[in-house]
């Protein structure tokens, strides 16, 4: 791999995405360890308008050109989930380290493309999961991994919101909308992180929008052998998110899991019988924690946060989530 060892590496954001305007670019502004550099847009005005109100010094009305600057170290790609890995390899191609949002692909064969595409191009690529380098997340793993609830034996999970919106992106089926690509994969990541590898069974129901064709409603069991997560997302449900992790001698639950606030403390509460103690978790942004640790990725000062093998897994098991539901039957991973 091809590590950078200067003190203040340089973002460019591919796109000018709801999502990165809103989540991931003022947190990234606040990363004293990178430089939010430039921004690209299909369109010039609309670059020059971001890149003003962010105070980016650069705008380009292309992707292409975006690649194609030389001071650029590192790539943010907020696209759309079908051209997720088509413009990853293409910054892999010109040079760039690639932070890529999740998910990584439409397939698992695409993620196999993304890390030849990697290593024939000697940059480092990851998946964007915030999740993985939250506090609350580290201190849950910790405590797992130390048995502070006994052996782990179930997962429980549930993650949902309301989007009848024709136009929006999710709901598309031809591009990677519905909600186990949108939020349905963070259950299966964080039980996969908890747990410590993958499933090796998969059984799913899957409701699909008679409109958009998108699965708006799907219950998951994962088979781990001797820990078993069983989760629901949708699309069209009220707001809702937890995580439940069940041992011999008691529980933890997360309290918000997956969309932890920038601005206020995150709580998670443990009980081994003798009611829940909340642990309290300073306010932090968690897209800044991740930006942080990928340039400390890219610089060789620690491994990728989410790599693209453990993407992989991620990827394998949606597969595997929606030719269960297709077949009525296990499936084995």
């Amino acid at each position: 791999m091809l590590f950078i060892m200067s003190n203040r590496l340089r973002w460019g954001i591919l796109s000018s995405s709801k999502f990165a305007r809103t989540k991931v670019i003022p947190a990234l502004l606040r990363a004293p360890s990178l430089e939010v550099a430039a921004i690209a847009s299909r369109d010039i005005d609309t670059a020059k308008t971001h890149a003003a109100s962010f105070g980016i010094p650069a705008a380009y009305g292309s992707y292409e050109e975006l690649l194609a600057d030389p001071s650029i170290d590192i790539i943010y790609n907020p696209l759309p989930n079908h051209l997720h890995v088509p413009w990853s390899i293409r910054a892999a191609q010109a040079g760039k380290h690639v932070l890529c949002e999740k998910p990584l692909g439409m397939n698992a064969a695409e993620v196999d493309e993304l890390i030849a595409a990697r290593d024939a191009n000697n940059v480092v690529i990851g998946e964007a999961f915030m999740v993985a380098t939250h506090p609350q997340w580290l201190w849950t793993k910790t405590a797992i991994d130390e048995s502070k609830i006994g052996p782990l034996r179930a997962i429980q999970g549930f993650f949902s919101y309301t989007n009848v919106d024709p136009d929006n992106i999710r709901n598309r089926a031809d591009i990677g909308g519905g909600a186990m690509m949108d939020i349905g994969c963070y259950p299966i990541f964080t039980s996969r992180f908890i747990v410590g590898r993958n499933p090796t069974r998969v059984c799913a129901q899957v409701e699909r929008d008679p409109q958009f064709q998108t699965d708006r409603l799907s219950s998951v069991i994962l088979d781990f052998g001797d820990v078993h997560c069983q989760f629901t997302c949708s699309t069209q449900i009220n707001p809702y998110q937890r995580m439940h992790f069940h041992g011999t001698r008691g529980r933890i639950e997360i309290e918000i899991p997956f969309n932890a606030p920038p601005d206020k403390p995150t709580q998670v509460f443990i009980d081994n019988g003798a009611g829940p103690l909340a642990h309290t978790f300073a306010v932090c942004d968690q897209y800044t924690i991740e930006g942080e640790a990928f340039t400390a990725a890219v610089r060789g000062e620690r491994p990728v946060p989410v790599s693209l093998e453990f993407a992989l897994g991620n990827m394998r098991t949606i597969d595997a989530v929606f030719r269960s539901a297709r077949e009525n039957r296990w499936v084995s991973i």
